[in-house]
């Protein structure tokens, strides 16, 4: 099946507004009116708004956020809603991404609440797994992952899966340097599809997108978006600077 590829940029936090709005207005010149894949923006709270403004003419562009909280309202300070990323134009969420789980203990069944209160706000998740250097060399990323895909996912029907989006993490090849292989990207997410068929069915597993999201550069982009079971890209530090981000989304569909 072909599936279009999906590009995702995640600023964590970095940009304020301002720096946010001069970033996407170079971003919007130098990828101009590309819509081979769908693009995804997902700044910081503070600035999903003055993003939408910017974004909003374009169909090819989609706000996303970096996280939710799975109460509708009440006294959760510092907590933000579906529905208030909703009103602000968001239609994506990343939901489990692995400094939430590290840093702030988020664990399988949090993230597996978020993505139906994602789903029930008609945002479509972006669900993150992924393994750590120490589980990978100790044999058991396989075990780890297919946890955290059968818990995410939990109680969730096929048609709910057509929503959502997976981002495969090899949470050793952030920042450090290193980076998994096009092939090893390939094995891993050719892994992850057939967890899912075994979970739901083969036809979910076909349909749903598979994003990689390990030190995406424009120098591995190509090799690593040719990949049949690559999907797109979940983009970290390059999609801080417009012209590497741009090269990225245009080496996507080469």
């Amino acid at each position: 099946m072909l599936r279009k590829k999906i590009i995702a940029a995640n600023w964590k936090m970095n940009k304020t507004p301002s720096e946010g709005v001069v970033l996407t207005q170079n971003l919007l010149k130098q990828i101009g009116d590309f819509d081979r894949a769908d693009l995804v923006i997902c700044p910081p709270f503070t600035s999903l708004a003055s993003v939408r403004n910017l974004i909003e003419e374009h169909s090819h562009l989609s706000l996303g956020a970096q996280n939710l909280f799975y109460e509708k309202q009440g006294a959760y300070t510092g907590e933000i809603s579906a529905e208030m990323l909703r009103d602000v134009g968001c239609s994506y969420v990343i939901i489990g991404h692995s400094e939430r789980r590290e840093y702030f203990l988020e664990t399988d069944e949090v993230v597996n609440h978020k993505i139906k209160t994602a789903l029930a706000a008609n945002l479509k998740p972006i669900v993150c797994v992924g393994e750590k250097l120490a589980v990978r060399e100790a044999n058991g990323a396989e075990t780890l992952v297919r946890n955290q895909i059968q818990k995410a996912f939990c109680d969730l029907s096929d048609e709910a899966m057509r929503h959502i989006i997976v981002a495969y993490e090899p949470v050793w090849a952030i920042g450090t340097g290193k980076n998994a292989t096009p092939a090893q990207a390939q094995e891993v997410h050719s892994w992850i599809r057939d967890q899912i068929a075994k979970q739901f069915s083969a036809k979910v597993a076909d349909q749903i997108r598979i994003q990689y999201g390990g030190s995406v550069k424009p120098e591995n982009a190509k090799e690593l978006l040719n990949q049949s079971d690559v999907d797109g890209a979940l983009v970290g530090g390059a999609s801080l600077e417009a012209g590497s981000f741009s090269a990225i989304v245009k080496n996507s569909c080469l």
